[in-house]
């Protein structure tokens, strides 16, 4: 999707980070000498690079022109492209390349992660953070509200369906890279405001396939279906605070 919006993403942004720093520790950068952000959104997980690998060259890449825009702004020191993940390709080979919360937009990935791969330098390290969460509340009830409603005929095949499992990734990195690291973690993310906070979330990732192809009425309309299935599947805490469960897929590959 080439319509990111650098504010809404931003909301949450402690909690988005969150696992770009976990990802991180067990990549351990701090050796490289050059390193790539494929996704960069807004640049916090470029910041939070940077401080893992200060001496390192980087390189932010995103498709989203508001996200670039805003990487810019925050860490103008740093070089920023306009590109599609799919397609991009390095210039010559690199130390790490970090891909946080951005391959699941992306198809193909018995093609992609072993073009990755081959971008790397001898002993340089593919990081890769993927949202695993088809299957919880908040996002089974984007397809459900999705297909019954008027808006099905707009919003047929607007999902994301993919999943890959961990055993998955490994069969497929194994053979290519000296080492191969997978795990999956799901973090519990506390968000003041309840159930609004949850839609607040997914405004900025998830939710923003189906809401793009509606009209305002629509929109609102959606919203209302897709906040009443989330009230019925989340509990909201005394003090207005939602928990949200969120699974997600890491992987550290070194070539």
């Amino acid at each position: 999707m080439s319509d990111w919006q650098a504010r809404q993403y931003t909301l949450f942004e402690a909690q988005r980070t969150r696992p770009v720093r976990d990802l991180l520790s067990a990549a351990q950068p701090d050796t490289a000498r050059t390193a790539v952000d494929l996704g960069c959104g807004p640049a916090n997980s470029t910041e939070t690079l940077l401080d893992f690998a200060p001496h390192a060259q980087v390189i932010g890449v995103d498709n989203s022109a508001d996200m670039i825009d805003a990487a810019k702004k925050r860490l103008p020191a740093v070089r920023f492209e306009l590109a599609d993940i799919a397609a991009w390709q390095t210039e010559s080979a690199v130390d790490l390349i970090l891909a946080n919360a951005s391959l699941q937009w992306v198809p193909d990935h018995d093609a992609l992660l072993p073009k990755l791969v081959g971008m790397l330098s001898e002993g340089g390290r593919l990081a890769v953070q993927m949202p695993d969460n088809l299957d919880e509340p908040a996002h089974r009830l984007m397809r459900e509200v999705a297909t019954d409603g008027p808006w099905r005929d707009k919003l047929k095949g607007v999902e994301r369906t993919a999943r890959y499992r961990a055993e998955w990734y490994y069969a497929l990195l194994k053979p290519l890279c000296a080492h191969v690291d997978v795990w999956r973690t799901t973090y519990h993310h506390p968000l003041q405001g309840g159930v609004d906070a949850i839609i607040e979330w997914f405004k900025g990732s998830g939710l923003r396939p189906f809401l793009a192809k509606l009209d305002e009425a629509e929109t609102a309309a959606y919203l209302a279906r897709y906040r009443a299935g989330l009230e019925a599947a989340y509990t909201v805490f005394d003090d207005d605070t939602a928990l949200l469960p969120f699974p997600r897929i890491f992987i550290v590959a070194t070539r």
